[in-house]
Formats: C-alpha cells, sequence, structure tokens
C-alpha cells in the first residue's frame, strides 16, 4: 500500500489518522516534535490495538525548515493535520498566525518538490463561518471568514488556508482541505482537546451552570473518514469540504444528552443555565468568561451537503459521539486514579 505522512501524529485527529491507516494497510510516516513524544505515541497505539510495524516516526517541528524533505520523500499522500491551538488568547496574534501559515507553506513545499499525489489539509470551520450571513442561510464552502478584527485563532486559520490555496494553484499541487467544526470523540490517551474539555467540564462539575453556547459538533472517527475519502477521490481535488455531523447543538442539548444516557455518572451535569448578561459582566475579569462571551447566542446553519454528496460520506449520530466521548473521559480518569 502507499505511504501517507501525517503531521502531528500525537494530536487528536492525527492519532486517529494514524490508528485508521494502519487498520486500512498503509504504511505510515507521522512527524512529531521530539523522539519521547515519538515513543509515547506508538505505545499509545500499541495500547489500542494498532499494529505498529509500518509506522516510522520523524522529527520535524512546523516553525523550522529543517526535516521536511526527508519526512515528505517516499509518500504519496501527505495529511497535513497538525496547527496550533492555543489553550488561551496569546500575547500577540502572530504568535498563532506564523506557526500556522509559515507551516503548512513548509509541507506543501516538501510535497511539491518531492512529487506527492496530494494534501489533505485540516483547516477549520473557523475559516469560513465568522463573518456574517444572512439570517437561516447554512454556511457553505463557498464561505470565508473576513479576518479582519477576528481573534487570533480564527485569524490564523483563514490566513493559513489562504496562504495554502494560493501556494497550491501557483505550484500545480493537488490540494483538498477539510474545515471541520468542533471535534468530539473518546480520547485516544490522557491529552484532552479544547472541545473534550467542554465535556469533561460538565461531567466534573467545573462547569456549575450551562452558558448559552451552540456550535457545530463532529466526530472524531467521521474527521479522520472524511479525510482518507478526500485522500483519494478524483471528485475532491481542489475542493473545500466542511466536516460537521450536526449543527447548530447546544450545550444545553449536550448536557440532557449526558444525564439521559450516562445515569449515576453524569450527577454532576448541571442543569440551571449561566445567563448571557452575568457572562458579559465578569468577561473582563475571568479569562474563561471572556472566551466565552463573543459565541453567545449565535447559533449557526450550517451545511455538510458537499461531504455527503461528493465522497458519500456519513456522519454517526449525535448521542453517539457525545456518549462515546464522555464514556472515554470517565475511564481515562478512572485509568488515572488506579
Amino acid at each position: 500500500m502507499s505511504t501517507v505522512l501525517v503531521t502531528g501524529g500525537t494530536g487528536f485527529v492525527g492519532s486517529y489518522a494514524i490508528q485508521r491507516l494502519l487498520a486500512d494497510g498503509y504504511r505510515v510516516r507521522t512527524t512529531v516534535r521530539s523522539p519521547s513524544r515519538g515513543q509515547q505515541l506508538r505505545e499509545l497505539l500499541t495500547r489500542r490495538g494498532a499494529e505498529t510495524a509500518t509506522l516510522e516516526i520523524v522529527v520535524a517541528d512546523l516553525t523550522a525548515d529543517g526535516g521536511w524533505i526527508e519526512a515528505v520523500t517516499g509518500c504519496e499522500f501527505v495529511l497535513h493535520v497538525a496547527s496550533p491551538f492555543p489553550a488561551g488568547e496569546p500575547e500577540h496574534e502572530d504568535d498563532l498566525i506564523i506557526p500556522a501559515r509559515d507551516g503548512a507553506l513548509r509541507v506543501l513545499r516538501a510535497a511539491h518538490s518531492t512529487g506527492v499525489s496530494r494534501v489533505v489539509l485540516t483547516s477549520s470551520f473557523a475559516a469560513i463561518g465568522y463573518s456574517p450571513k444572512p439570517t437561516g442561510e447554512p454556511y457553505t464552502e463557498e464561505d470565508w471568514t473576513n479576518p479582519d478584527g477576528q481573534r487570533p485563532y480564527i485569524k490564523s486559520k483563514t490566513l493559513a488556508e489562504r496562504a495554502a490555496w494560493d501556494y497550491a494553484r501557483r505550484a500545480g499541487l493537488e490540494l483538498t482541505v477539510i474545515n471541520p467544526t468542533g471535534i468530539f470523540g473518546p480520547p485516544l490517551g490522557s491529552d484532552i482537546s479544547a472541545s473534550l474539555g467542554l465535556i469533561q467540564a460538565l461531567l466534573s462539575g467545573a462547569m456549575p451552570a450551562i452558558p448559552d453556547l451552540s456550535f457545530g459538533v463532529v466526530d472524531v472517527r467521521d474527521v479522520v473518514d472524511l479525510h482518507l475519502r478526500a485522500m483519494t477521490a478524483p471528485d475532491a481535488r481542489d475542493q473545500r469540504i466542511i466536516a460537521v455531523g450536526h449543527a447548530p447543538v447546544t450545550l444545553r442539548s449536550i448536557a440532557g444528552i449526558l444525564r439521559e444516557g450516562l445515569g449515576p455518572d453524569a450527577a454532576n451535569v448541571p442543569t440551571r443555565n449561566l445567563p448571557t448578561w452575568l457572562v458579559r459582566a465578569t468577561a473582563p475579569f475571568s479569562a474563561r468568561m471572556a472566551s466565552l462571551a463573543p459565541d453567545l447566542g449565535k447559533p449557526k446553519a450550517i451545511s455538510n451537503q458537499k461531504a455527503q454528496h461528493l465522497l458519500g460520506w456519513t456522519p454517526r449520530p449525535l448521542e453517539d459521539t457525545i456518549l462515546d466521548t464522555a464514556r472515554g473521559l470517565l475511564a481515562e480518569a478512572d485509568q488515572l486514579t488506579r
């Protein structure tokens, strides 16, 4: 089978992509920032039942040129999944924008120079859905976020994807971009993504009341499935494809799924609403509230018709994703306490 490079193999999507590719018989090479991270990844995948004999791990950093030609050489496809995701707002927006944009360009230049057949780049719905649309119209792949005045993460994803398309068109490189919404699903290890942190906060009682938030939800396993379909499908060439299973989904409905599906394990899931006025009033004094405030009360319709019709993609039910996420988090917590 072909060799596939997965950048950022220790991340949530990256580790699932490696697991799926190995199960499908591909040879996989992945990039990590340090040898110790590579060893942790191999051990994690082995514990999860993956056969890692055909997994090669190399060290390469998106902030440096070295190692990328070697990482890509011999690969037919590249899944460029790696990208910085901040725990909080950076001190300066360029701390996010430059690594995201320049990192993507390093991977694309290496892919072009070594004759890779296609690059599938993981962007974000942030590059699509953060500029206004007429009420009720769903966001589609034709939409672009205007980066002016946006928060650093949203701006970084938009500018990085724009730069990737500009380079690919100039170079004649086959590129497909996947734009996921909030990615959920059972964790493979103890590292918890920002999306999973929401479920963890609901389960643990760290979120005592529910803010008026809504967002798109997609399962990490379905995101990986869409990447693999986009990697080989002729019709996916030069396409943007939104990865969303369900939208908009309110945080209140997620809490309801947890309470109904988990029984006693959902004892700490809140039932009270967190008033929007309180979030806005406390935002200047709380980083957590400040991160919530911009997205309050803004449900967005999002279309996944392109993924379904172009690639035959079918996302799993919302309840399965949320409950699998919760059970995975509970299992990891139980493992850590043993």
